[in-house]
């Protein structure tokens, strides 16, 4: 049985584990980008998030399997229209417990919250060579935005 709820100040260490899990698959994609730090996502930081309410966890047996933590972006100015976006910043289930459906059991609990908060969307960013997270967004209906793109060799 899996329980989606928010984050309490206990659940850290089992959060930065998680965390440092998906920031390790960075690193190994991309090492000319991602650094190995520690933490990868620091006690203030986290505390901050905690205190807007901004991290979900999903429980199994005790234990923190999984996490989202998003942010609300008001956008507006220029040539766009006003827009207030839950951005899902960082969404990671422990490995072992990968393909159980806990990404999708928090990401339906995401969807809930913004439909009840009335927001006017919702966005991610997924890393390229992620095929598992790009799948599971799709299959949900999130389509491209936009495409980042980089021109690695500047030294020509």
């Amino acid at each position: 049985m899996v329980t989606i709820r928010l984050a309490a100040e206990q659940d850290y260490d089992a959060v930065e584990r998680i965390m440092r899990q998906v920031h390790n698959m960075h690193v190994s994609w991309r090492p000319d980008i991602y650094i190995d730090t520690d933490p990868i996502l620091p006690h203030d930081m986290y505390l901050a998030h905690l205190t807007e309410g901004q991290v979900i966890v999903a429980e199994a047996a005790g234990e923190v399997v999984g996490l989202v933590i998003y942010l609300t972006r008001n956008i507006s100015g220029g040539p766009m229209k006003a827009r207030r976006v839950l951005f899902v910043d960082s969404m990671a289930v422990e490995e072992r417990y990968r393909g159980q459906g806990i990404g999708h059991k928090l990401f339906d609990y995401v969807l809930q919250l913004c439909r009840e908060q009335r927001y006017d969307g919702l966005e991610l960013q997924v890393n390229a060579r992620n095929a598992a997270a790009r799948a599971m967004y799709e299959k949900y209906g999130f389509t491209e935005k936009s495409i980042n793109m980089e021109f690695l060799d500047i030294n020509l």
